[in-house]
């Protein structure tokens, strides 16, 4: 997490013995204590390091300013307007200094999601030179029948991925957009497209017929098992340009491209290309032993050295079983080799039932993007781009991932009573793999609730209500992006996901923060339902009247 300006923050602490604390800050305090609290990865606590630090805050005629969490997650299509842009199925090209982001542009409506039906018209770019900032460079491509002629209708971009590679015809970098449609012309199954640019911000031409048809890779498990392609491009040890294309559902494919990026490879020489289980016999080859449950999104990549070499095995990162978890696996070769399993590294987000990832080396850091429904009125048929930093261990295995509101650039805050040492937790729970359970939207909320520390971290950002009003806010998650706190009518007080992006939905996940009502530390006043505060009572977070002024004043901790 970066570290953030704290002015306008309310208090910080110290911790030295590894449980969070909250100072004691009130308008007449000037100095605090700080604490740069961790976890690893499996959640085990480590020894916290502790550091001084003067905090600053601000108080404007009894309403107190805190520091507010910006450059978090979802990394595009937030609104301060509620006209939010939907995205799904992540994939990244870095080019020089630069790194582009493309997905398709998820605009079912609230019919089409009850009846589980994709709209995704087209297909959309960001570019940013520092993954904080990411700047829209608009549609690269629209899924018109018009644009691609074998295309079954004109609402199916499904995942894509960009490639830059040298035509030597052209003389040129040319930019080659593989993805997948509908197929008009292979009994209506899915098939792989490709089309061209000269410009990774398109617009991209399609070649005028599939790179892969659906109906090529028989005996199939269902139609859309030619989905999600990814492509790696390396020069062998040999010398030789190797081009891999992979792609699947259910099913896992992998084959080489020729040259020219847009056709596929007769590595057998037979005169015709087939799809089979060897690559002696066939040139599309379809197995998955060592892929446990796959189901689909495929994404393959390889380490870099410092000098930008490439070592080591192959990984083919993927979305595991239902509801979707992410996984990974390892091969030494990736048309003959067998597959290693890793671990699953992501359970299933909490607001999407789907994932998909883009991994990629930038700047000397390795990262990786997946999608959630975090977005006010999203879901898995409305996605949205997140980003974190993957880490490696010495082995070459893969650090666990979690999901996380503040992300690359956001701050993230912890919250308790003036001058007690429990932090406000939600409940602790796992996502679940059953569609039933979702949305959440009743999670607990209280003090000492989990014995997990990350259950206890906010992403405390402008008020969703109000925006530009610096004394309102709205109290994420960290850990279960696209949960807020919620404000109910029966005084009640939950973690819960926006479903439908209302105004009325907006007041409720809204608080104006006042000065305490003890006259230190800050108490949160529910927008939705005036006159009504944040109180802990009986361990429990809900609204009163604030009559209980000690129940109702908090400390807020920005950490490192």
């Amino acid at each position: 997490m970066k570290k953030r300006n704290i002015k306008g923050m309310l208090g910080l602490v110290l911790l030295s013995a590894g449980l969070s604390a909250c100072a004691s800050v009130n308008g007449n305090d000037s100095a605090g204590d700080v604490s740069k609290e961790t976890q690893n990865k499996e959640g085990e606590e480590k020894q916290p390091e502790t550091e001084e630090a003067v905090p600053e805050y601000e108080v404007r005629d009894g309403e107190v300013i805190l520091t507010k969490s910006v450059g978090g997650n979802p990394i595009v299509g937030n609104s301060t307007e509620g006209d939010y842009i939907y995205g799904g199925d992540p994939s990244v090209l870095v080019d020089g200094d630069t790194v582009y982001l493309y997905t398709g542009h998820d605009t079912s409506s609230d019919s089409e999601v009850s009846r589980a039906i994709y709209r995704i018209e087209e297909y959309l770019c960001y570019s940013t030179k520092d993954l904080i900032h990411w700047t829209s460079e608009g549609s690269v491509m629209t899924a018109s029948t018009e644009n691609i002629p074998w295309a079954k209708d004109s609402s199916s971009a499904w995942a894509s991925q960009v490639c830059k590679h040298y035509d030597e015809k052209a003389g040129k970098d040319r930019y080659y957009l593989y993805y997948c449609s509908w197929d008009k012309t292979s009994a209506g199954k899915q098939s792989i497209g490709v089309a061209v640019s000269d410009s990774p911000t398109g617009p991209f031409e399609d070649k005028g017929e599939p790179l892969v048809k659906g109906t090529l890779t028989a005996p199939e498990s269902n139609a859309w098992n030619d989905i999600d392609p990814t492509v790696w491009v390396e020069t062998g040890e040999d010398g030789e340009e190797h081009r891999y294309l992979a792609w699947g559902n259910s099913k896992y494919y992998v084959c080489e491209l020729n040259e020219d990026m847009i056709s596929v490879k007769d590595l057998n020489g037979d005169g015709e290309i087939t799809c089979g289980m060897d690559g002696e016999d066939a040139d599309i080859i379809n197995h998955q032993m060592g892929l446990a449950s796959f189901t689909e999104a495929p994404w393959l990549y390889r380490r870099q050295d410092e000098n930008g070499n490439y070592y080591g095995d192959y990984y083919l990162f993927y979305a595991h079983g239902w509801r979707e978890r992410m996984a990974y696996a390892t091969t030494e070769d990736l048309i003959h080799g067998k597959w290693d399993f890793g671990s699953i590294l992501m359970l299933p987000t909490a607001t999407s039932n789907t994932n998909h990832m883009a991994v990629f080396d930038f700047q000397g850091k390795t990262y990786f993007i997946y999608h959630n429904g975090s977005l006010p009125a999203g879901n898995g048929y409305r996605r949205s781009a997140c980003i974190t930093e993957l880490h490696f261990k010495e082995d070459g295995s893969v650090e666990p991932i979690q999901e996380t509101a503040a992300g690359l650039g956001g701050t993230v805050s912890t919250i308790c009573l003036k001058g007690s040492e429990e932090l406000l937790t939600h409940e602790n729970f796992i996502n679940d793999s059953r569609d039933n359970s979702y949305p959440y939207l009743n999670v607990a909320v209280g003090m000492g609730n989990s014995s997990y520390d990350t259950d206890g971290e906010w992403v405390i950002s402008a008020g969703k209500a109000d925006a530009e009003n610096e004394a309102y806010v709205s109290i994420q998650s960290e850990n279960k992006p696209g949960l807020y706190l919620t404000a109910n009518k029966d005084q009640t007080v939950v973690l819960s996901q926006d479903i439908d992006a209302s105004k009325a939905a907006a007041k409720r996940q809204t608080f104006h923060t006042v000065t305490g009502l003890g006259g230190e530390g800050v108490s949160f006043e529910s927008v939705a339902f005036p006159g009504s505060y944040l109180t802990i009572k009986d361990g429990v977070l809900c609204l009163t009247d604030g009559s209980d002024s000690a129940s109702t004043a908090f400390d807020v901790m920005v950490k490192e």
